[in-house]
């Protein structure tokens, strides 16, 4: 049985690879804000994260952003697509799935993206984030959320 992170992979294969990706997927599948110790388990203390939100420098601050992040989180899970992996860089494409207290009343938003992760010594020491913050929050808070749901009707 093949892993997702094993099924695209270019150059020279690095076996740490694979095992640090099913322990990033797991991780976000687990995490919430009574578990944020369980991220020293997949990152460097010296990560470097960002994402549309903020950006941050290591792993005390990477706690304290995920603290903030999920502080209001009624739900967060994860659909992983297949990792693509060049060396110590892997790309992992992702459909979020969260209810949040202060988003469309708690009900369920679904967001794409795609994680950008670099891994040294089988750790994740670069984390970047691409998805769409409008899409997770403007168009789902109210009254703003109308107005850019409106805006993207006009422009498209």
């Amino acid at each position: 049985m093949t892993t997702a992170s094993q099924k695209i992979e270019v150059g020279k294969r690095n076996p740490a690879i694979p095992v640090t990706l099913d322990h990033f997927r797991t991780l976000f599948n687990e995490l919430d804000k009574g578990n944020l110790n369980k991220l020293s388990q997949v990152y460097s203390e010296d990560v470097r994260f960002q994402d549309p939100l903020g950006t941050v420098h290591g792993l005390d601050e990477l706690t304290r952003y995920f603290a903030g992040a999920y502080a209001n989180v009624l739900s967060c899970r994860f659909e992983f697509g297949d990792a693509v992996v060049q060396g110590e860089s892997a790309a992992v494409p992702w459909v979020m799935h969260l209810r949040h207290k202060r988003l469309r009343k708690g009900r369920e938003v679904q967001v794409q993206g795609i994680s950008h992760l670099e891994i040294r010594d089988g750790m994740v020491c670069y984390h970047r984030d691409y998805f769409d913050a409008g899409e997770m929050l403007y168009e789902n808070l109210p009254l703003v959320g109308r107005v850019v749901r409106w805006i993207k009707d006009q422009a498209g």
